[in-house]
């Protein structure tokens, strides 16, 4: 099975930490060339430093800010002039939780922009270089919500939702040409945003951090949370040769938690 993704180049987004910075770990130890895009500069810095290499892969980095779409375009107008990227790996961090009902529309819109217009823009900027290298790899991080909403992220399921959808029809779109669409659905994984949501399942049913943690586990047949680099494994396989057939899926990888199908 050919898992190698020497002389392919992957742009990888929110790669500063997290999932993204796994996802951009693992591509690298592949052999793909890695080209980070996240905010803050130390960060990625420090993430390009610490990037596995052969000596002949280059690895570099964009500064950009998806609450900016017509910024990250121009960003990518340029990145784009002089080199094709075989893979796009579409990953942000979720919008906050809390009931739908309380939620404002300046929350929709935020969300809908950060996720679905950027995760657009991108796809609309790389595309036509996977079309020229007839090689192309659309990854997109999501949520399990898209296959059975998540209680108390009311806002994240709608946008979660839209972007699954967005996704499929892209897939349809771009398979002629050799390029693949699809979604990974990480469960609770051991990331910054999962702490985040620890305290506030704590709040809300009046308990410990720890209480929350272990009520987070047990829901999960596996009994723990993931580690990014687990998530990153699936975004690598299906940015391989090897998944050059599957297309257009929705791919949990939450320990058995979502219970449809």
């Amino acid at each position: 099975m050919n898992l190698q993704l020497s002389n392919k180049n992957a742009l990888v987004c929110g790669s500063s930490a997290g999932i993204g910075k796994a996802s951009a770990i693992e591509l690298a130890s592949l052999g793909a060339n890695i080209t980070l895009i996240a905010r803050n500069e130390d960060k990625l810095k420090q993430v390009v430093s610490e990037l596995p290499s052969n000596g002949n892969q280059i690895h570099d980095y964009l500064i950009a800010d998806f609450s900016q779409p017509t910024a990250l375009k121009l960003i990518l107008e340029e990145a784009t002039k002089n080199k094709n990227y075989h893979i796009l790996v579409n990953n942000t961090g979720g919008p906050k939780g809390g009931p739908i009902l309380n939620a404002d529309l300046s929350e929709f819109e935020s969300a809908f922009k950060q996720h679905l217009q950027c995760n657009h823009i991108l796809v609309q900027s790389l595309a036509p270089g996977m079309k020229t290298e007839g090689y192309g790899r659309v990854i997109n991080i999501i949520s399990t919500s898209v296959k059975q909403p998540i209680e108390g992220l009311g806002v994240s399921n709608t946008i979660r939702g839209a972007v699954a959808n967005w996704s499929k029809t892209m897939a349809a779109e771009l398979g002629p040409f050799g390029i693949t669409v699809n979604n990974v659905l990480p469960g609770a994984t051991a990331t910054e945003r999962l702490t985040d949501i620890l305290h506030n399942v704590a709040k809300k049913i009046n308990g410990s951090f720890e209480e929350a943690e272990t009520m987070m586990k047990n829901a999960t047949p596996a009994r723990r949370f993931a580690q990014p680099e687990e998530i990153a494994y699936a975004v690598a396989f299906l940015a391989s040769e090897a998944a050059g057939y599957i297309n257009g899926i929705n791919l949990p990888v939450d320990g058995g938690r979502t219970k449809s199908l």
